[in-house]
């Protein structure tokens, strides 16, 4: 609690928003008396009584709880941020769990989205939220232990009387989250890695680690990120935290995140080696999940196309590059002529296969390299920039016909 804003779940409460297409979402922690607001989407934060909280009920089960008219309910009707005449009438939450020493789950919070009209929410809305609290999880945990590991690595040359404990706690947090920890002298000095580096990069333990071929592991984009960052920290003492794409030794790709800081700040901007301390973890899984629930956010169930959402952010990057190159850019726009009589006269299952149809038509190879996309109902966008389709319209409406 009472922390700054973190970027992991800003970006979790604003997927979650898009997700379930809600205008609030947030994520809270509480404790005994109060509730703390860690992210919302509307950069909202602070703290709320607890027991005025619809989180406070969420929290006492381990299903979401939906309440589509928070008025009608009698839990909440009285409660004055029900009440209030722009207050809240939807409420979807998931519970969020810490798993503590003895192995248990504890309530610690909750995701949840609001609206101040009562809505619905299907059955995909709740599984949704559930797995967008199921990362939140992972993320707190996996903070934690970084945290945890990232302080260890600091302090240990400097608490020799409790070296013993601390190796202890980090081997277990290594283990647990799939981390290690670093410490290099730069320019010349040697690297050193500790266990759970090396299982990450998939080489045997307690071998000296070559800095000429530990930048091998990653895309030649990644090593200038990771230059660049070596330089600022040693330049401002800013510390490092970079998210890399990562090959391990045995051709298995992998996410990692990368985080370091000078080993003593009084070594910034100063001639001669300089130390730099820092942690290393596999973020592979949570990354696939983000993905996951990224690609689920912008494409239309139905179809397979890109969703209006997508197609909106599109569009304007698709202007921007357009203006910036002063290159052609062609918008295609798709109705189905006839489309309501066959709902009506074939059923809808009918319907949607003449919609899937559209969206196998849209995504043929020859429009390769553009973004089609379903705008609603039977409305269709397809966003072209090739130039020798965009210079042919009369070509493509044919085909498309």
């Amino acid at each position: 609690l009472d922390t700054e804003p973190e970027r992991e779940f800003d970006a979790l409460v604003a997927l979650a928003a898009e997700m379930l297409d809600c205008p609030s979402a947030m994520m809270t922690l509480i404790d005994r008396d109060r509730l703390w607001i860690k992210a919302a989407n509307d950069g909202e934060r602070g703290e709320i009584a607890r027991d005025v909280t619809m989180c406070n009920v969420t929290i006492q089960g381990s299903a979401p709880l939906v309440v589509e008219d928070l008025s009608g309910d009698s839990r909440f009707a009285a409660n004055p941020l029900v009440a209030a005449s722009d207050g809240v009438r939807f409420y979807a939450g998931a519970p969020i769990h810490a798993i503590a020493d003895d192995g248990r789950r504890h309530p610690i919070g909750a995701l949840c989205v609001l609206d101040t009209h009562p809505r619905s929410l299907n059955a995909a809305g709740r599984k949704a939220l559930v797995h967008l609290a199921t990362l939140a999880e992972a993320a707190i945990a996996a903070r934690t232990a970084a945290m945890q590991a990232l302080a260890i690595a600091v302090t240990a040359d400097r608490q020799s009387s409790v070296l013993a404990r601390q190796d202890r706690i980090f081997r277990q947090a290594e283990r647990m989250a799939a981390i290690g920890s670093w410490r290099v002298l730069w320019p010349d000095g040697p690297l050193e890695w500790s266990d759970g580096v090396f299982r990450i990069h998939e080489l045997p333990l307690g071998a000296q680690p070559d800095p000429s071929k530990a930048i091998d592991h990653y895309p030649p984009h990644a090593r200038e990120q990771i230059a660049q960052a070596l330089t600022d920290v040693i330049r401002t003492g800013v510390p490092i935290d970079l998210e890399l794409d990562f090959t391990t030794a045995l051709g298995n790709p992998r996410r990692v995140r990368v985080q370091g800081e000078l080993e003593h700040a009084a070594q910034r901007n100063v001639d001669g080696p300089v130390a730099i301390v820092g942690i290393f973890q596999d973020v592979t899984d949570r990354h696939a999940l983000e993905l996951t629930l990224r690609r689920t956010a912008e494409t239309d169930a139905l179809t397979g196309l890109a969703n209006r959402a997508a197609f909106d952010r599109a569009l304007d990057a698709a202007i921007t590059r357009a203006r910036t190159a002063a290159s052609p850019l062609l918008l295609a726009l798709v109705d189905l002529d006839g489309f309501k009589a066959i709902n009506d006269t074939l059923g809808h299952n009918a319907g949607d296969d003449v919609l899937r149809g559209v969206g196998q038509i849209l995504q043929a190879p020859w429009l390769r390299g553009s973004l089609a996309a379903r705008l609603g109902g039977d409305e269709f966008a397809v966003i072209v920039d090739d130039p020798a389709l965009v210079g042919a319209p009369e070509e493509i409406i044919s085909r498309l016909q």
